[in-house]
């Protein structure tokens, strides 16, 4: 994708940065799961990208889910109301969990997702995600692993989008007002 002044954006993290920064990720929740065959349950839609390529980085037995969780309505608005669908139909009860997020913006969605998961009793939930904005956050969480931490500007690529529209970006961009 051709990047030029005439796009409403400006790069933050390139491609490589990014991949190095996953290997890293993947290496750390190898080294820490190693004999526990953890589910890594994805945040649909932005975890996509950075999901797939941190479970190739992860070099133990594991397992995948998706679940649907979104605060943003009407583009980068957030909405009051976290519209959660659950779609785990395995059993959970004294599994580990790492829940995958593209980003971790006010941390809401992530709490929801979190109080609906404990219902199903795991052994463990952590996070793990490749953008977390903590100057964002309204809820409390502990955010185990962390690609990068970014301030409050809303950001679009690598799975991370503005109403649809950018997600197939290979790198990280601050959406900029023209």
């Amino acid at each position: 994708m051709n990047v030029n002044k005439n796009n409403p954006f400006e790069i933050l993290l390139d491609k490589d940065i990014i991949a190095k920064r996953i290997s890293e990720l993947g290496a750390e929740i190898s080294e820490d799961y190693k004999s526990m065959n953890p589910i890594v349950i994805g945040v649909l839609k932005g975890c996509f990208v950075f999901m797939a390529d941190l479970i190739r980085e992860i070099n133990i037995p594991l397992e995948i889910e998706f679940v649907s969780a979104s605060s943003y309505k009407d583009g980068e608005k957030q909405g009051k109301k976290i519209d959660f669908i659950s779609a785990v139909p395995i059993p959970l009860k004294g599994r580990h969990i790492i829940i995958a997020e593209g980003v971790i913006d006010s941390g809401r969605t992530a709490e929801t997702i979190v109080k609906e998961l404990r219902k199903k009793e795991p052994a463990t939930i952590q996070f793990v995600t490749l953008i977390d904005k903590p100057g964002s956050h309204q809820a409390e969480l502990d955010i185990k692993y962390k690609g990068f931490t970014v301030g409050n500007e809303f950001i679009i690529g690598f799975g991370l989008d503005n109403t649809q529209k950018y997600r197939n970006l290979p790198f990280i961009g601050k959406l900029i007002d023209k």
